[in-house]
């Protein structure tokens, strides 16, 4: 709209200049060579602007003639660079799909065409990653570090190939130069995680601070992550520096209540230093965010050289917040057990025996059963019974990271430094416990897996039509196999029942 208006407004302005030459008539006298040219000035004008659009026409005739095989070469260059560019797309399309045979061709051709570009240098990076030429990779990222468009992608290619050779030292270099040239993720993160295996919580806590502020982590993360790092640095010097340790813990243990270690740490910290009632505060919040052994320990234990009554009554005091907690029942448990007070620890394992939503009782639960056999009535039947229910047992929760069981907190994941990786949950259960269950009646109807002596046992019996010779026997095998029974605890005494 706004362009009609103006081509209108110039139109008019021409359509007013030449009215006004039109009314204003006068003559041009030219003189030139004994020659005499008279003319009005209108169509002096004309003649002039006439002249000079021939003179642009011839000019720009003689121009294009000259410049003529630039022209040729500019049309040459922009036409190879079009079939580099439609041999690129074909190269990462094929890569793509999985076709070895039409990526090499293509990559091949955008090399001719477009020579090293970081498109063609990504393509052929990819190529021979495909093709598990990890040092044509490396020599295609390493040309990419000469673009400074393409060298954070140089960068990040490295990386990817040190990290798979188990070269740490290169791959932390290479995210360290990332990091160090643009934000990005995975620089950070990956530079976290080299300071985590090797321990150097300080460092790994300006990191996370850096990506915080960087947004490449968001706040949720970032405060979990602090808590995690606050509590390691706390752990590394609490012998040295138990001052600076105990405002790590309580940093960490107030930015991350739920954090287990955090308040354990914390409160054993408060307990060492004789402030008993901020600890035992402090282990009763966790308590109550979640139960978990390591707080109920640390809170029985607060106060050292109390007697076992004690330690009970201070269990039993914490186990209120969540009585029908397994970790609660234990907890009463071993500390009754110390206490010897054998009827409170049976009445404290009695539900967690009772419990049929997780197979029964765990392996925990059936060594505190078993040390409470053996410290009331010695080595018998019943203990030899409960540790053999142990064996087949649902396993307890561990720490668990990256496929590492451990019944200890770590902060990192000692595979892959992954900060906060360790998770208290209940391990998978191993495969012969499966196995070791009694045989249905059907074995393919009941949908249970079963070994395959059982399964040969459970098929009919098939006689043959005719008799056959005998051939002798040397040896008789009984694929059946029964398993040993545990020791009959045999009747008890009047007084133990």
């Amino acid at each position: 709209m706004i362009k009609t208006i103006l081509f209108l407004l110039v139109l008019a302005a021409l359509a007013m200049g030449l009215g006004w030459l039109a009314d204003r008539p006068g003559e041009i006298s030219l003189v030139w060579q004994g020659y005499k040219l008279e003319t009005s000035v209108l169509v002096g004008l004309a003649a002039v602007l006439a002249t000079c659009i021939l003179f642009l026409c011839v000019w720009s005739l003689l121009r294009f003639v000259l410049r003529l095989p630039s022209l040729m070469s500019l049309w040459n260059k922009a036409r190879k660079r079009q079939r580099g560019q439609e041999a690129l797309s074909r190269g990462l399309i094929a890569i793509s799909a999985g076709n070895l045979r039409t990526a090499e061709r293509a990559a091949r051709e955008a090399e001719r065409s477009l020579g090293q570009e970081p498109l063609t240098l990504l393509l052929q990076a990819q190529l021979a990653q495909f093709s598990q030429d990890r040092e044509g990779a490396e020599r295609a990222f390493q040309a990419m570090l000469q673009d400074p468009q393409s060298r954070l992608l140089g960068l990040r290619g490295l990386y990817v190939e040190a990290k798979r050779r188990n070269d740490q030292l290169s791959a932390t270099s290479f995210a360290q130069q990332a990091r160090e040239q643009a934000a990005v993720g995975w620089a950070g993160q990956a530079v976290l995680e080299a300071c985590a295996l090797q321990e150097n919580w300080a460092r790994a806590l300006d990191i996370v601070e850096d990506n915080v502020k960087k947004h490449l982590t968001d706040r949720e993360t970032g405060r979990r992550q602090r808590a995690v790092l606050q509590t390691a640095l706390a752990l590394q010097l609490a012998d040295r520096e138990p001052d600076e340790a105990l405002s790590l813990a309580k940093s960490a243990n107030k930015t991350a209540p739920e954090l287990v270690p955090a308040c354990v740490l914390y409160g054993r910290l408060l307990s060492q230093r004789g402030d008993l009632k901020r600890a035992m505060r402090s282990l009763e919040a966790g308590w109550r965010l979640a139960p978990h052994p390591d707080i109920g320990r640390a809170y029985v234990d607060v106060r050292p050289g109390d007697s076992s009554h004690d330690r009970l009554k201070r269990a039993q005091s914490l186990a209120q917040s969540s009585p029908a907690h397994a970790e609660s029942c234990l907890l009463i448990a071993r500390a009754a057990l110390e206490a010897r007070e054998f009827y409170k620890a049976r009445g404290a394992m009695a539900p967690l025996i009772e419990d049929r939503a997780h197979n029964g009782p765990s392996v925990r639960a059936c060594l505190t059963m078993a040390d409470i056999e053996e410290t009331e009535f010695g080595p018998n039947g019943a203990m030899r019974e409960w540790l053999a229910r142990a064996t087949r047992a649902p396993r307890d929760p561990l720490w668990m990271a990256d496929g590492i069981l451990s019944e200890s907190w770590a902060p990192a994941s000692p595979v892959t430094g992954k900060i906060d990786a360790f998770v208290w949950q209940r391990p998978p259960e191993h495969l012969h416990q499966a196995l070791e269950a009694p045989l249905p009646h059907s074995p393919l109807e009941a949908g249970q897996m079963v070994t395959l002596t059982q399964l040969k046992s459970a098929e009919p019996e098939i006689k043959p039509q005719a008799p056959k010779p005998k051939e002798p026997e040397l040896s008789k095998q009984d694929d059946s196999f029964t398993p040993p029974t545990a020791d009959d605890p045999g009747p008890r005494a009047p007084d133990q029942r």
